[in-house]
Formats: structure tokens, C-alpha cells, sequence
């Protein structure tokens, strides 16, 4: 019986690591979204910015 219990908190303990990691690479892919928005849209971005900035 104690195995079995053994065997049991091992699995949760495997489980939990599993989680974290998959959280790490959705973390990891949004950030990479993020970065490839910002390349794309910062010049835009800036000049609406300033464009806005000027009219005021």
C-alpha cells in the first residue's frame, strides 16, 4: 500500500511540473507575438503618435 502511495504523489508531483512548463511556453509564444506586433506596427504606431501630438 505504501508503493501505491508512493507511485501516486510521484504522478500529482509530474503532473504539476508538466503544467508549469506548458504555462512557460504559452508565456513564452505570447511574448514572441508581442515582439513580432511591436517590429511590425512601431513605426506606425509612432508616427500616429506624433501626428496626434502635433494637432494638440
Amino acid at each position: 500500500m505504501d508503493m501505491i502511495t508512493r507511485m501516486f504523489v510521484k504522478v500529482r508531483e509530474y503532473q504539476r511540473g508538466q503544467t508549469m512548463a506548458e504555462y512557460a511556453l504559452i508565456l513564452a509564444a505570447v511574448a514572441v507575438v508581442v515582439f513580432a506586433g511591436y517590429e511590425l506596427l512601431g513605426t506606425n504606431i509612432k508616427s500616429a503618435l506624433n501626428s496626434v501630438d502635433s494637432q494638440l
